[in-house]
């Protein structure tokens, strides 16, 4: 009952501050005081949504930026996990790698995006290519942490049993560093997706990104809020979701 007390009164509080940044909102595009061309108001950024949507130019980016993350995402997935099972067969391997993996994530990859345009072009290749390379740091870190932490008397006793490297890795080590694994999963959902949104800003020719760009170019303050409004309530709902498995697998 505390619980879900606590939860409502952290609900009812995040609601009231989003409400009081649209009526702030409101309230300066009201008075005038911010040109329109910086700061359209609710309602015109509301209408351009809907042109948007009724145009079908919200779908085709939506289409274009989604499957480009969710690629990307995939392959961070399966290689990040894939290596750091292969680094924590050994501590030798888990003193010497771990610290590199993390000394290049705190590198800037933006800096190489250039290579991965001038050997992958400009096209959604060259996109997922950097995202999934952004996006792999975060879950080896995290799988590598929750693999390493998994009880070696748990191994034993499952090698004794006649258990297979598959089997152990299955029914043993998954299930005890999953809940950890899960946060690195989140964390590389949104830095695969703001690296895809950003590679698209910057070089291409389709997608969320590029609809933004555009439509700064173009003057069109209202589309490209909209567009940027749209990324946020997702990006919120999302990692709503995301940390609503990440405690229940958490709980377990």
């Amino acid at each position: 009952m505390i619980g879900d007390a606590s939860n409502l009164s952290s609900r009812a509080i995040q609601l009231g501050f989003l409400a009081l940044l649209v009526g702030a909102w409101q309230l300066l595009s009201s008075l005038g005081t911010i040109s329109p061309l910086l700061l359209p108001s609710p309602d015109s950024v509301r209408i351009a949504f809907v042109k948007l949507v009724e145009s079908g130019q919200f779908w085709s980016s939506l289409r274009v930026t989604g499957s480009t993350v969710l690629q990307a995402w995939a392959i961070a997935m399966i290689a990040g996990s894939a290596a750091a099972y292969a680094i924590t067969r050994s501590r030798f391997l888990v003193a010497v790698f771990e610290p590199v993996i993390a000394g290049i994530f705190a590198i800037p990859l933006t800096l190489l995006f250039p290579l991965y345009i001038l050997f992958l072009g400009i096209g959604p290749s060259s996109k997922v290519a950097y995202a999934a390379t952004y996006g792999f740091f975060p879950v080896a870190l995290n799988a590598i942490a929750g693999f390493s932490a998994v009880k070696e008397h748990y191994l034993r006793a499952a090698h004794s049993m006649g258990a297979s490297a598959f089997a152990t890795f299955r029914h043993v080590m998954l299930p005890a560093s999953f809940p950890i694994i899960l946060t690195g999963i989140r964390i590389s959902f949104f830095i695969t997706f703001a690296s895809v949104l950003g590679g698209e800003t910057l070089s291409s020719v389709t997608g969320i990104g590029k609809r933004i760009a555009l439509a700064a170019e173009l003057m069109e303050p209202a589309e490209m809020f909209a567009w940027i409004v749209f990324v946020i309530v997702f990006s919120v709902a999302t990692n709503m979701v995301l940390s609503m498995l990440e405690s229940r697998a958490s709980a377990q």
